[in-house]
């Protein structure tokens, strides 16, 4: 999965572009219908530049995530009614104006760019209608965790000269606000009957205890005082750490311990016993909605579910067939066993594990040649997931570098729990997360030139982890899955997507149970109770989310088919891959469009 800053973007949206990329006429009698094409993209290229501005100064994280430090000092309240309506007037005012440009006449990237724009703000109104805001908190993430993560001085945040300790000294300032906020939005949500499940909310107060410390150097705000620069003068050295202990212990530690008490002694008894979407009022129809987001295409939940319970199947015959290969005698729910707890497939220690996570990095490098001609320049390192947080996260993340290159995409990797992380686990995590899936699909996104910005730092879920399932169906050729046992890793990685199709449809729109999701994944795949709780918790927290993975990679893998009939010998996977990669992410049925443009160009 992806840590992406588009997650508190304010009126970007995962959007669906369901309109088929052929023009639509504009308004009668709107002069703008009458600009000669070529005039009319230069309008439209200069309004999403100025909506662009408008996003980073609504939302200054965005800004921050993707490098540009003018407004490291900023952070809204993001939550409050005012800021809500200030998002809401922002998405309406910039969708009219381009409505009012239209698309006639426009065609190749400049129609793509128009209908992805419109369908994106048409969809973020759509979806103001479902109390998002009444939800602010999780075990996946909340304005704390965040904060965190900026304010250790390992991300985004920049800590490099005095100015960017004195901003986010200004911008820290501002949390104790927005958790103010959050704790009235969520007695609105109690008021409304719109609450988080108790599992979710019970895996929070941990959280947060583990972050509060009574001494700001015990606390993990503190990073940027230990590793303040050694030419910085001595007096702000000195004014720095003084002001630093005191938002720490003064502000800080106390807006952190109040929001943690009204989640452990006022919200908690008031969460619901239910899991799924549905269970809340609109409930379908909120679920439906973002499954339609999530995925980019009209399937129902329904038939969602349908297709997650074939792929399981199918999977299941390929798992067989590597049982053979060992000679594992012995049903498949006993081989799942085995490959969970044989020792074999354990790493002796923290740095085993990253090390071997190293030396898969050089191995696939070596062979990317074969595979890709279009490749991105941004750096890229591996880390280890923070402490905090490892517990509830995914086995791997990543976070994509920022634009100007002065951060490098991050592979996470989670150590938590070591045993139960598996060798045979790691070359499709290390592909799906790293090189070359998200790495690539992502670091390429943001180097395109002469698209808009919305387009390099936006996108659509089923696109990029689409794309990033697909790639783990490449090890092959890049060097890896040399061993069954790792080539069962690979299938388990695919089987695990096809079941979240199962399971997350079932959550939230078939009244499954946690324990019912966590039965049929035992019962279906080979996973540690862990990562199957882990991952259970966040289908309940992300609902329609596990739902992109396996539909983006049955469309990538659709669209390879299709190219290699109707190309024959003609078919050159380095050229396919880089169509598929070259735009960016853009939603599946402007892909498949694409890709049979392409194919159709070549001569087929």
């Amino acid at each position: 999965m992806t840590l992406r800053p588009l997650a508190l973007s304010v009126s970007l949206s995962l959007a669906t572009v369901l309109a088929a990329c052929s023009p639509s006429p504009s308004p009668a009698g709107d002069t703008a219908a009458q600009l000669a094409p070529a005039e009319k993209a230069a309008q439209l290229n200069q309004l999403y530049a100025d909506y662009w501005e408008g996003v980073l100064k609504l939302n200054p994280l965005q800004a921050t995530f993707q490098g540009d430090d003018r407004y490291n000092d900023q952070l809204p309240d993001m939550g409050s009614a005012e800021y809500r309506k200030q998002v809401h007037d922002f998405t309406a005012e910039w969708l009219d104006k381009a409505r009012k440009i239209g698309d006639a006449g426009l065609a190749g990237q400049d129609l793509l760019s128009y209908r992805i724009f419109v369908e994106e703000q048409q969809q973020s109104l759509e979806g103001e209608k479902f109390p998002g805001w009444m939800l602010p908190v999780n075990q996946m993430g909340s304005t704390v965790s965040y904060a965190v993560m900026l304010g250790s001085g390992q991300v985004a945040q920049p800590f490099k000269t005095v100015k960017d300790y004195d901003n986010w000294l200004a911008r820290a300032a501002r949390i104790p606000v927005l958790l103010d906020t959050e704790i009235a939005n969520m007695r609105e949500g109690i008021k409304a009957g719109v609450v988080q499940p108790r599992v979710l909310m019970e895996k929070v107060v941990p959280q947060f205890d583990a972050l509060i410390a009574a001494k700001a150097e015990d606390s993990q705000f503190w990073g940027p005082i230990t590793l303040m620069p050694a030419d910085f003068p001595a007096a702000d050295k000195e004014r720095l750490t003084v002001a630093y202990r005191e938002l720490v212990e003064g502000q800080l530690m106390p807006a952190i311990r109040k929001q943690r008490d009204f989640i452990a002694n006022e919200y908690l008894p008031a969460t619901r016993d239910t899991v799924g979407l549905d269970a809340l009022p609109d409930g379908k129809a909120w679920y439906a909605f973002s499954a339609k987001q999530m995925t980019t295409t009209e399937q129902t939940p329904e038939q969602i579910h349908a297709i997650g319970l074939k792929e399981v199947e199918r999977i299941h015959g390929e798992m067989h067939a590597v049982m053979e290969q060992v000679g594992f005698k012995g049903s498949l729910q006993d081989f799942f066993t085995f490959m969970q707890h044989d020792k074999q497939f354990e790493f002796t220690s923290e740095d085993a594990l990253l090390a071997h996570y190293r030396g898969l990095e050089a191995k696939i490098e070596a062979n990317i040649p074969k595979l890709f001609s279009l490749t991105p320049k941004a750096g890229f390192e591996i880390r280890p997931i923070e402490a905090f947080r490892a517990e509830s996260a995914a086995g791997g993340e990543y976070m994509q570098p920022s634009e100007d290159g002065s951060r490098p995409g991050i592979f996470y990797v989670n150590t938590f729990d070591l045993p139960t992380r598996k060798t045979w686990d790691a070359e499709d995590l290390f592909l799906h997360e790293a090189i070359p899936g998200h790495h690539f699909q992502l670091a390429l996104q943001q180097e395109l030139q002469g698209v808009p910005a919305f387009r390099r730092f936006g996108g659509q879920t089923a696109f990029i982890e689409g794309w990033g399932l697909y790639a783990e169906s490449l090890g092959k050729d890049l060097g890896v899955y040399t061993d069954p046992y790792s080539y069962f890793g690979r299938l388990q990685g695919e089987l695990w997507r096809a079941v979240r199709l199962v399971v997350d449809t079932g959550l939230h729109s078939k009244g499954w149970s946690r324990q019912q999701v966590l039965d049929y994944m035992f019962a279906n795949s080979s996973v540690s109770e862990p990562d199957a709780i882990a991952e259970a918790e966040r289908y309940i927290a992300w609902p329609g989310q596990a739902l992109a993975y396996k539909t983006g990679e049955l469309k990538i893998q659709e669209l390879r088919r299709r190219a290699e009939q109707k190309l024959g010998d003609r078919f050159d996977i380095r050229e396919f891959h880089a169509e598929v990669l070259k735009d960016g992410s853009v939603p599946l049925d402007v892909l498949d469009g694409k890709i049979e443009r392409w194919i159709e160009g070549k001569g087929a």
